[in-house]
């Protein structure tokens, strides 16, 4: 049995049978749901990345103020906008999920 690409060649005597081999890959959504149901666990995990690196940011802002009022109240306001979007998309989240299960629909469950 040789493997080519996707499918498996299997040769018995003079005969050549060609078996696919199912990969899970069901091709591009087509439809704006399917799309945004692929879509959300990206924009999710881009969404967490960048409040890691707006807090990265506000701390460094906070530690190399030296004492300048400006400065440090930048790190103040970064640090406080990157909180308050995290709450806001995790609040999001679960208003979301919460609707979900009072309206019974079940692919809000499973998007995650």
């Amino acid at each position: 049995m040789e493997k080519v690409f996707a499918q498996t060649l299997k040769i018995v005597g003079d005969k050549t049978q060609i078996y696919t081999i199912n990969s899970g890959f069901t091709g591009l959504p087509t439809t704006i749901s399917a799309i945004v149901t692929k879509a959300f666990p990206f924009i999710f995990a881009l969404a967490g990345v960048g409040l890691l690196l707006m807090i990265i940011a506000a701390g460094f802002t906070l530690m190399t103020s030296a004492g300048d009022a400006k400065k440090m109240e930048d790190g103040k306001n970064k640090l406080t906008f990157a909180i308050v979007g995290f709450l806001v998309i995790f609040t999001a989240f679960w208003v979301v999920q919460l609707l979900g299960t009072m309206f019974g629909v079940a692919p809000i469950k499973t998007l995650f």
